[in-house]
């Protein structure tokens, strides 16, 4: 059953149509009742000529431009269009006969002038049939236009969402990564039952933490990230002992700087995964800038393999982030020179960026 809104809309409709051809009516009297002192006359044939206007016009608008216009077949409109034009021309001059006939008593100067002019005729009824064309043509645009941009809408929410669940993904292979290191290294200290045990525990525990009710959130304190960063650190003191040499270096501008979760923690695995001792050591130089606009981390390490260095899920995870989480706000620079890998991480925070 069609729906009380539906037939109100339909009704609606309707009655638009009929008042809009009554409004025609009246230009076709005025406009071929001028230099004619007989109103009654020009009334009756401007309304013979409405059969003929209403069908041209709604013929353009229901059938030539949705069907062949607005679906770009271009040469059946225009043969379509033609054969319309010779019927319509047609019709037009046997409504002239029908006033030489009808209204004159084939009295030719009995005519009104302008209603035996076939051209004039034909003027007027295009007129009417143009401007209806040229706003449904336009009517159509907007829809067309209006469904694109919906189109458009629903594609962007369909990447965001895809988007979304990959970023996802990337953060659930950091988290294994990053528990797979710590584990290999309680595991280490377990087997010689060192009196450290539990206090790696316990840092386990913090970085635990860090994971569950911090890694999911968009973005975290940039002191929180820092403070996380330490306590994996703590463990990898433990796990080397005398042999690791790590200097922090840190300057924050502001207390309210805010970063993606785990960003440099790769940084940092990889620096004691794949570091090499030399001398007895294994220096690891951690530098970390920030403003409000901007944060540095920068990371050196002796390093043995380049190559594989380079290759580390928490590399290539990483770059993935920072391409959709700082899309054309960051620059990453990695390089390996004389036994030392080095990182360098320039983040632009929005602040900084024009109009933000």
């Amino acid at each position: 059953m069609l729906s009380k809104k539906f037939i109100l809309r339909k009704v609606g409709q309707f009655v638009l149509h009929i008042l809009f051809w009554c409004v025609v009516l009246l230009f076709f009297t005025y406009f071929f009742g001028v230099g004619s002192n007989n109103f009654s006359d020009t009334l009756l044939y401007s309304i013979f000529l409405m059969p003929i206007t209403i069908a041209l016009t709604y013929v353009s608008i229901y059938k030539l431009i949705p069907d062949y216009l607005i679906t770009k077949r271009y040469f059946r409109f225009v043969i379509y269009s033609i054969y319309t034009l010779i019927i319509s021309a047609y019709l037009v001059m046997v409504s002239i006969f029908f006033s030489l006939i009808y209204i004159s008593n084939f009295e030719y100067g009995e005519m009104n002038p302008l209603t035996g002019n076939i051209l004039f005729v034909m003027t007027g009824i295009y007129l009417v049939t143009f401007v209806v064309s040229a706003f449904k043509l336009m009517k159509l645009n907007i829809i067309a236009s209006s469904k694109t941009k919906k189109l458009e809408t629903k594609i962007l929410e369909t990447q965001l969402k895809l988007k979304e669940q990959e970023l996802n993904y990337l953060k659930m292979q950091i988290h294994p990564h990053f528990l797979f290191n710590t584990l290999n290294t309680m595991y280490g200290f377990a087997l010689k039952k060192a009196e450290e045990t539990p206090e790696m525990i316990l840092k386990l525990s913090n970085l635990l933490d860090y994971l569950l009710y911090q890694v999911d959130k968009p973005f975290v304190n940039l002191i929180d990230e820092i403070n996380h960063i330490e306590d994996y650190i703590a463990l990898e003191e433990m796990r080397f002992n005398e042999t690791l040499n790590v200097t922090v270096t840190k300057k924050i501008d502001s207390n309210n700087i805010e970063i993606a979760p785990m960003l440099f923690i790769p940084f940092v695995e990889n620096s004691f995964k794949h570091g090499r001792i030399k001398n007895g050591k294994l220096d690891v130089n951690i530098d970390i800038q920030a403003t409000l606009k901007r944060i540095k981390f920068n990371i050196t390490n002796t390093c043995a393999d380049f190559q594989n260095y380079n290759e580390g899920i928490g590399l290539e995870n990483i770059k993935k982030r920072l391409e959709m989480l700082y899309p054309n706000q960051y620059d990453l620079d990695i390089s390996y020179d004389n036994d030392q890998f080095n990182v360098v991480l320039v983040l632009q925070l929005k602040s900084s960026l024009p109009n933000a």
